[in-house]
């Protein structure tokens, strides 16, 4: 059999193989990664003492009680997660100095500062190893804007005072992160 008939059978074979198994059989050749095998890490981060240590009076939203923590991989990049979202009373300042504080008494160290773009409200960055991972730590305010960008119904408790979220975000395969990516 002809070298270009065999490249084109193998190609066939690959293709149909991928579409059969939702395209993971292409992934390793593409050099993407998936969530396979994060589990442990997506529970890692979701025990972070941080996610739940917010500013004194602030509340998770109704339909945000809990961490929300998982892998998501559809970029070509695996990475996994651990987010809490809050509403607060207070000012967004108040929340900078709380987590400022927080966050270096848990260990994480602060990030480049870079001063927040005009009207999308506050952004702090930490970096740290958790268990041996590379992670990042965000801490930024939350609008109507960055909601319908995720697909969300903005809650009604942070239409007053200072909407956040604290997420702790890690490359699912290990490899290093920081305030930068």
């Amino acid at each position: 059999m002809p070298i270009r008939t065999r490249t084109t059978l193998l190609l066939a074979v690959a293709l149909t193989a991928g579409g059969l198994t939702g395209c993971s059989g292409l992934a390793g050749l593409a050099g993407y990664k998936d969530c396979g095998g994060s589990e442990e890490r997506v529970r890692s981060l979701g025990a972070l003492a941080i996610l739940d240590a917010p500013p004194e009076k602030a509340t998770p939203p109704r339909g945000y009680e809990k961490v929300d923590a998982g892998c998501w991989d559809d970029s070509g990049e695996a990475w996994v997660y651990a987010s809490r979202t809050y509403a607060f009373p207070g000012t967004p300042e108040e929340v900078l100095r709380h987590y400022g504080t927080e966050a270096s008494r848990d260990g994480w160290h602060p990030g480049p500062a870079r001063p927040p773009a005009p009207g999308k409200g506050i952004g702090l960055c930490f970096t740290r190893d958790v268990d041996g991972t590379p992670t990042v730590l965000k801490v930024y305010s939350l609008t109507r804007e960055s909601f319908a960008a995720e697909g969300g119904a903005f809650p009604p408790e942070l239409a007053t005072g200072s909407g956040f979220r604290v997420e702790a975000t890690a490359d699912a395969s290990g490899e290093p992160t920081d305030c930068a990516s």
